[in-house]
């Protein structure tokens, strides 16, 4: 399939590698098509904040299009009613396909999002197919369950597709975030409508294109950039959505579930904010701890709702562990995310760079004490250099609220209980780090710390087998594991007399 003909690339910057782009247009019932009205929003490079494309903006007229498509292929399409094996290998060519253009679906997401190119390549193209093989492999393995009825009659369970599925994805990370909810619902059988967000609508584009490729019939899987006030709306209140699965801020979890409540009772799945603890021990190594806090908060420009961003340190190793950790930060290449011996690129546009910033300001004016980083490391992108505050308290909005960017909160606690209780001392549960050589303590605090994933001496380890999702104002549903394609199937009993039964 041709590509749809990029309207308005932006103009390069100097020595910046802007990959082609070829993909614009909404993807609706298996065609790239303008939008309705004809308009256009820019994409912008955040290396640069240069335009990087113009794309076709969704509203209302073209969600109603697409979620039509969907719904006729789900009523009257084969994708649904074909067998688990037929989907699965159709997923797994998709995938296949996905693994050829790895090098260009990099790219696209380092100009769009400002990832690392080098990371896109080993590190997201790779988990996003291994996650569309996981459901791939899942999809003729759907089961219900025999029943004991009472009396003369059989019982059993059909675990059927709920329908027309609409998937709100964030921009952090674009590939991973599109299969980690697009793959289980296509096993289940589902139809899709997905509105990724406007800051990286690219590589989603892309997909649409590849999954007509690989089979997937036209209007099971289709995708409509836009505004969230738009299209992502228009979505989340259609009569004939039948479940919205969102990942994003939980300002905007909140407005989905208004929205779906208003509507038609659709179910909603809501992955959202966090403040993560990453919890340090006295028995721990500490060379170790200061390269996984600085992994935990750093990596993707701190951009990953499970970042690491409060850092508490027991007594014993604080003051070593604070100078290490100070020299790491200053270690941490801030560049160019198309150069591999970058470490961290720039915030994703302006509007991020400039509330980075902004909470930089509330920790001094709130009396943090600031030993390095905090200012912008470029004259020209969105670029933060890596930051880090001590004399930390747990009512400072740094160590409350989501901030998305490089900024480290360290504090120092003294007993476990004492650290347990600060861990608990937020509105999000997401997930949690833990240091230390002791099983027992280890075991204690991971049972004791309220976050739907934890992870011990190790950080960011993340498996297409191992749910995912939040407790508390972090959300609710589970991505990754089987139970993510309960999101996208209904359970049926069906009943049967059997007056003639021999059994009871």
């Amino acid at each position: 399939m041709a590509g749809d003909g990029c309207n308005g690339n932006g103009a390069a910057a100097a020595g910046v590698v802007v990959p082609e782009i070829k993909f614009t247009k909404l993807f609706i019932n298996g065609e790239f098509v303008d939008a309705v009205s004809g308009k256009t929003f820019e994409t912008r490079d955040p290396r640069t904040g240069d335009v990087l494309a113009h794309v076709a903006e969704a509203a209302k007229a073209d969600v109603d299009l697409a979620v039509k498509a969907a719904r006729d292929a789900f009523e009257h399409g084969k994708w649904p009613r074909m067998s688990g094996y037929e989907r699965g290998r159709i997923l797994s060519k998709f995938a296949d396909l996905v693994d050829e253009h790895a090098e260009e679906l990099a790219a696209l997401d380092g100009a769009d999002a400002g990832k690392l190119l080098l990371v896109g390549k080993v590190i997201d193209i790779p988990s996003a197919t291994q996650m569309l093989r996981y459901y791939a492999g899942a999809a003729d393995k759907i089961h219900g369950e025999m029943l004991r009825v009472s009396g003369r009659y059989q019982g059993y369970t059909l675990r059927e597709p709920v329908g027309v599925a609409g998937v709100i994805i964030p921009w952090n990370f674009p590939t991973m975030m599109f299969f980690l909810k697009v793959s289980p619902a296509l096993a289940a059988g589902c139809t899709v409508v997905v509105k990724p967000a406007e800051q990286t609508p690219l590589s989603a584009l892309y997909y649409a294109h590849l999954a007509k490729l690989a089979g997937v019939p036209d209007g099971v899987l289709n995708v409509v950039p836009g505004f969230g006030h738009t299209a992502g709306a228009a979505l989340t209140s259609h009569m004939d959505v039948d479940t919205v699965a969102f990942t994003g801020s939980t300002e905007v979890g909140r407005l989905i579930m208004e929205s779906a409540a208003r509507s038609n009772l659709k179910s909603v799945s809501l992955e959202l904010g966090g403040k993560s603890p990453l919890i340090i021990f006295d028995d721990a190594d500490v060379d170790m701890a200061v390269n996984l806090s600085r992994l935990a908060i750093f990596f993707n420009k701190g951009e990953i709702c499970v970042a690491g961003s409060r850092v508490y340190v027991q007594e014993g190793i604080y003051d070593e562990f604070v100078k290490k950790a100070v020299e790491a930060a200053q270690s941490w290449k801030v560049g160019d995310p198309f150069d591999v011996t970058t470490n961290m690129g720039p915030q994703i546009d302006k509007d991020q760079f400039e509330k980075v910033l902004k909470y930089i300001e509330h920790g001094k004016s709130e009396g943090a004490t600031l030993l390095t980083g905090g200012k912008p490391a470029a004259d020209k992108g969105y670029y933060i250099e890596p930051t880090i505050f001590v004399d930390v308290t747990e009512d400072m909005k740094i160590a409350q609220e989501e901030i998305f960017g490089p900024v480290m909160a360290l504090m120092k606690f003294k007993t476990v209980d004492e650290v347990i209780e600060k861990a608990n001392c937020t509105r999000y549960g997401l997930a949690a780090g833990i240091v230390t050589k002791s099983l027992d303590v280890a075991n204690r605090v991971s049972r004791s710390v309220r976050a739907g994933t934890v992870w011990v001496n190790c950080y960011f380890v993340f498996d297409p087998d191992a749910p995912f999702g939040g407790y508390k104002m972090s959300g609710f549903g589970r991505d990754q594991g089987l139970g993510a394609m309960d999101k996208y199937l209904q359970v049926k009993s069906v009943i049967t007399a059997v007056p003639d039964s021999p059994w009871y």
